[in-house]
């Protein structure tokens, strides 16, 4: 066939993750200057109920598998179904979304397909036939444009860098089975449980993230609990703070970050962390509580459309990424911004 973009869908039980759908989008964008087409792939458990949200969006053709080797994620048979699906379309293009899991697929395909892999891109262009993507690089400093010399181009989109198609529930479609051709036996891992994560709203997909670093901690006239040692009280300490974060990400109906150092810090869980070894968010608004702005921390959210600083020190990092900026104690300002935007947004 060739010429075919492929986008895959993650998804975990029948749940999307959004900025599948924005993955989705490109691609449309990139056919109408590539030409040919574009094959969705869906694996894992419920795979026809995806496959028909696909249709929704706009695709027109959907590859699916519930092979019970892909009931539950795992990389190596869903390597072998993205491989195989790209081998037997020739595809030149194979976009993923920038996830964990899309990331880790991405990686391990261009391994099997002997191609390169250009990951947290966000722009792709078309320049004399060749698909030319951008991408942040020395820690987000930089802004690059690369392009694959082998085929197929294999892509990792950051969320929100485009938009997801419209929704038209008239479009619908079949889609098409695969055997996705995994040998249980040649499978050298297995899932043996699942631990369901604390709710909220994801870092991924918030359109408002409000980040606590470790000035959270910073508040001596709060007192702790008795018999509580050095460390254990400046958690604690940290923990009020993030409360305050906390309840303005809340107001705001947005989701709850952190810098490394107040990971590292055992403050809050490794879920939170936004920055180079964490999360890559691109949100509308970015709220930055008490975070110096290390580079590593910059790289994962300088590219939020409106960045706003709170921060004692009034030489801190963040204040040069920052549109707006507050020289404070965090512990002074949320709770009246907090009350302000609740009263604002009723």
């Amino acid at each position: 066939m060739g010429n075919q973009i492929l986008v895959y869908i993650d998804q975990y039980k029948g749940q999307v993750m959004p900025v599948s759908w924005e993955v989705l989008g490109a691609a449309q964008s990139l056919a109408e200057k590539l030409g040919g087409g574009i094959v969705v792939l869906v694996a894992g458990e419920a795979p026809q109920a995806v496959a028909e949200q696909a249709f929704h969006y706009g695709a027109t053709e959907v590859y699916c598998s519930d092979s019970p080797s892909l009931a539950d994620y795992r990389p190596e048979p869903f390597t072998d179904f993205v491989v195989k699906v790209a081998q037997e379309q020739g595809a030149e293009v194979v976009l993923f979304p920038t996830t964990t899991r899309g990331r880790e697929l991405a990686a391990m395909s261009a391994v099997d397909l002997g191609a390169g892999v250009m990951p947290d891109v966000t722009a792709l262009e078309v320049e004399d036939g060749r698909l030319i993507a951008t991408r942040p690089v020395y820690a987000g400093k930089l802004l690059a444009k690369t392009y694959c010399e082998t085929g197929p181009q294999i892509i990792t989109l950051r969320a929100r860098a485009y938009k997801a198609p419209e929704v038209d529930s008239s479009r619908t479609g079949t889609p098409i089975q695969v055997d996705a051709g995994v040998v249980e036996s040649d499978v050298s891992t297995r899932v043996l449980g699942y631990t369901q994560a604390k709710g909220g709203v994801s870092l991924a997909d918030a359109g408002v993230i409000v980040s606590g670093g470790r000035g959270v901690s910073n508040n001596p006239s709060l007192t702790p609990p008795e018999g509580m040692d050095e460390k254990e009280v400046e958690v604690w300490r940290a923990q009020q703070g993030f409360k305050l974060v906390g309840e303005l990400a809340s107001v705001l109906g947005g989701a709850v970050g952190a810098s490394r150092a107040a990971v590292d810090a055992d403050y809050v869980p490794y879920e939170n962390q936004v920055g180079q070894t964490g999360k890559l968010v691109s949100p509308d608004l970015y709220i930055a509580c008490g975070i110096s702005g290390a580079i590593q921390h910059q790289a994962g959210m300088r590219s939020s459309k409106v960045i706003v600083a709170i921060n004692k020190d009034p030489d801190a990092p963040i204040f040069k990424l920052a549109r707006f900026g507050v020289v404070g104690d965090l512990y002074d300002i949320l709770p009246p911004l907090t009350e302000a935007f609740r009263q604002r947004l009723g």
